[in-house]
């Protein structure tokens, strides 16, 4: 038995790193409805690149497992960055995966289709080559390499693009804001993704991880198109006007950090999602469902 003593008290919550971000905010949704208890803390409450904060934090919360949805994710700005996106990305990981090996628990974290070169012209599995290309995608593989050295048992799941209904921080949102306005909005029409839908990630991933799954998986609707065609997808779900997307080439962006021309994901692990149009489409009833939910709140508490 672990000399170390914990300090919590009931049944063992899902610890949630990230807590305030797209992920950690997905997750607390998902485990709600799926009545999985969860203790959700954010950078401010706990560096994850911190040892003694993070076996404080284990001791004082007796979790099962780790879900890590912390990270830094400012791709461009991480050219310039490096030391605290690698802080991050790269060191905080493998101090939850030490910690993790120590108490003997399960760790789940999230790495990119960034890892990728972009010079395949299929999707990528598990298995292929990783030769990143910028800062963020270096921090993510070494990450990869770290954490699984140091827990093999560990749960490691690359994600590519993904849009959610529960923040506002994702391509498909500013896309829409833009064309539901009358604005144009500009897209890169030679860089080829694998779109995801977040619900369709978190409880994919939850899944894995509450059945002790290890190892690297890949989770991503199934489907490629470029950011460009993304955008005419959602418009046209959406019964926007897609003249309104005007696809142009990646380099006219001029952006810091390169990426792959081509960094869509598939498994070979047996991992099968939905289609994107099909992920498009729940989102808008998601968003349509979740403004609802958000103005029949502020009747109540107006009443």
């Amino acid at each position: 038995m672990n000399a170390i003593q914990s300090t919590a008290t009931g049944p063992q919550p899902l610890l949630i790193t990230g807590a305030h971000g797209t992920l950690g905010r997905a997750f607390q949704r998902v485990c709600e409805v799926r009545n999985l208890h969860t203790v959700c803390l954010n950078r401010e409450e706990l560096d994850i690149a911190d040892p003694v904060a993070v076996e404080l934090a284990l001791q004082r919360y007796n979790p099962w497992a780790i879900v890590n949805a912390a990270g830094y994710v400012r791709v461009d700005e991480a050219e310039n960055d490096a030391a605290v996106c690698y802080r991050v990305n790269t060191t905080g990981p493998k101090v939850l995966a030490e910690a993790c090996a120590h108490r003997d628990i399960q760790l789940l974290t999230f790495s990119s289709d960034l890892v990728f070169d972009g010079q395949q012209s299929v999707p990528y599995t598990e298995d292929d080559a990783k030769r990143p290309l910028n800062v963020y995608g270096r921090s993510k593989s070494l990450a990869e390499r770290d954490v699984l050295t140091t827990l093999p048992q560990a749960l490691v799941v690359r994600t590519s693009a993904f849009f959610g209904p529960w923040d506002e921080y994702n391509f498909v949102h500013y896309a829409l804001q833009a064309m539901r306005g009358g604005r144009v909005f500009e897209a890169a029409a030679d860089l080829q993704i694998s779109p995801t839908y977040v619900p369709d990630l978190v409880n994919t991933a939850l899944d894995l991880l509450i059945d002790e799954e290890c190892g690297i998986w890949h989770i991503a609707n199934r489907g490629t198109c470029t950011w460009a065609q993304l955008a005419q997808m959602a418009s046209e779900a959406a019964g926007l006007n897609t003249a309104l997307v005007r696809p142009r080439p990646a380099a006219e962006f001029r952006w810091p950090a390169p990426r792959p021309a081509f960094s869509a994901l598939s498994s070979g692990r047996g991992i099968v999602l939905p289609t994107v149009e099909d992920g498009l489409g729940r989102y808008l009833h998601d968003i349509g469902a979740e403004e609802c939910s958000l103005r029949g709140e502020a009747l109540r508490e107006a009443s």
